[in-house]
């Protein structure tokens, strides 16, 4: 199946935008634009199981993204990631080198990540909230953990949305229809040699902070960016600022 997507501009160079686990693909509304305009082609998608993208068998999201890019004819894209989003690019720059010539990493994920315990019991918090049937309380704990003091109530409504949504979808699936781990070492992720951005939120959650430590350390092409405003979603917190912190990245990139 084809993941569900949006396509804007006519250049020559592709960005393909990732979401987060709390988010779809309407996270990237205050870039997918400003990308198009500033002379890219711009593709966003939703990963199975959340927006309009139903989840009809087992996957990796890694796969289907190459996929999608091999529908559209799509050779190579700079990658742009938000989190869990991040952590599909990095497994999708592993699995399929050649097509990635730039990766942006907004407070990602890693593969193999293993929380602190703080965050562990938070997923045991929402993990009982879940099962208590608790939906309305379990999207409220995500919320107030992942946005930043610069998200405004019609950001926070959004995400309630989006997440209200993705939890519905992924709890009426059946367990065999579950995505596949891949296995990807940190040498897989050190042999990544594409320009990378690294954008860690100074709101955002330590775990977080601490991937993007590692990530720059990884990464031979990886440059560092603290955005001392952000919580974990910057493109949601302030989208035209993060527009401009992509454009001028894809700019250098872009340079001879």
């Amino acid at each position: 199946m084809t993941l569900s997507h949006d396509l804007a501009g006519q250049g020559p160079s592709t960005v393909l935008l990732l979401h987060s686990g709390v988010c779809d693909r309407r996270m990237w509304e205050g870039q997918f634009h400003a990308l198009a305009e500033a002379g890219h082609r711009v593709v966003r998608c939703d990963f199975r199981g959340f927006g309009e993208t139903p989840v009809e068998a087992a996957h990796t999201h890694a796969d289907d993204v190459r996929d999608l890019l091999d529908h559209l004819g799509i050779d190579r894209a700079a990658v742009v990631g938000s989190s869990f989003g991040g952590g599909v690019a990095l497994e999708f720059a592993v699995r399929h080198p050649g097509h990635v010539s730039a990766l942006a990493l907004l407070n990602s994920g890693i593969p193999g990540f293993q929380p602190s315990e703080e965050l562990a019991a938070w997923g045991d918090r929402e993990d009982e909230l879940i099962e208590a049937g608790d939906l309305d309380a379990a999207v409220e704990l995500n919320v107030e953990t992942w946005l930043g003091p610069e998200a405004g109530p019609e950001v926070r409504a959004l995400v309630r949305e989006m997440q209200r949504h993705a939890f519905e979808v992924q709890l009426a699936v059946p367990d065999e229809f579950s995505p596949v781990r891949l296995d990807v070492t940190r040498d897989d992720l050190a042999g990544i040699k594409v320009p990378a951005l690294v954008v860690a939120g100074a709101h955002d959650v330590p775990d977080f902070r601490a991937v993007a430590d590692e990530l720059t350390r990884l990464l031979p092409g990886a440059r560092r960016v603290d955005l001392d405003w952000a919580g974990h979603l910057p493109a949601l917190e302030r989208p035209a600022e993060t527009a401009r912190l992509l454009t001028a990245f894809l700019a250098e990139t872009a340079a001879p």
